[in-house]
């Protein structure tokens, strides 16, 4: 069963790791796929055409997500090529870890601007198509570090505890127009970033989830699948944590 058939979305920052996973689950679920890439043109273009072999329609835009007039001309391309847009999954991020003492007020800012700046943006581009239609998903991707906090990550936590306040208001503005709005806090995700790190390390992690594993970008997928689909028609401004019982 394709449960959504037919449906519009937009992903940004897509080109790689949970977001990849995500468009990639939503094509085998139906779904028509409009997604944003930064600077990875090649496994953007990549996708677009994996997607699009699925029998979805795909396109991938390069746009900066931070930038609020480019999130407006986006969303207006969007709507010319696909001609409506049923749900929107705020997933572009970075992280700039650094202790406190030794963070620089341009890495606090750069994380703020792409990580929630780029969720108001995105929202209030995609808002007014939404309440026309009253219809809509909105899916934010926070972050366990966002809900419980972390040594080296003020700017991150910051972005992604933001990103909570924001989803929990616009649930409240918009649910009377039917438009729901949630959020997706993953855990330890493993991923092209993970990959990197010492394996000693990595394991280490994995034994402190009650779980005993780390999550994948089709975990999370599998999540944003449910809150896209009018499977979870009855629920608006809540995050879901998607971590193996990490913070139980």
């Amino acid at each position: 069963m394709k449960i959504l058939e037919g449906k519009n979305v937009i992903i940004t920052g897509a080109s790689r790791g949970i977001g990849r996973g995500i468009a990639r689950v939503f094509a085998e679920h139906g779904a028509n796929v409009a997604f944003t890439y930064s600077s990875s043109e090649g496994p953007a273009i990549e996708l677009e055409k994996e997607l699009a072999s699925s029998g979805v329609k795909a396109k991938a835009y390069k746009s900066n997500a931070a930038s609020f007039t480019e999130a407006e001309s986006l969303v207006s391309a969007i709507l010319k090529d696909f001609g409506g847009i049923d749900v929107l999954i705020n997933n572009a991020g970075i992280t700039k870890d650094n202790l406190l003492m030794r963070m620089s007020e341009e890495d606090f800012d750069a994380v703020i601007e792409v990580n929630l700046k780029s969720v108001f943006n995105m929202t209030k581009a995609v808002q007014r198509t939404m309440l026309k239609q009253r219809k809509g998903s909105i899916i934010n991707m926070s972050s366990v570090v966002g809900v419980k906090g972390n040594a080296g990550q003020t700017n991150y936590a910051a972005s992604k505890a933001g990103m909570i306040g924001f989803t929990k208001s616009v649930a409240l503005e918009l649910g009377s127009r039917n438009i729901r709005c949630n959020a997706i806090a993953p855990g330890f995700i493993e991923t092209e970033m993970t990959e990197s790190l010492d394996e000693k390390t990595v394991q280490g992690w994995r034994d402190a989830i009650p779980l005993k594993r780390g999550g994948t970008p089709e975990d999370i997928a599998n999540a944003c699948l449910f809150l896209a689909s009018d499977l979870s028609d009855y629920i608006t401004g809540q995050v879901i944590n998607v971590d193996g019982g990490m913070l139980t």
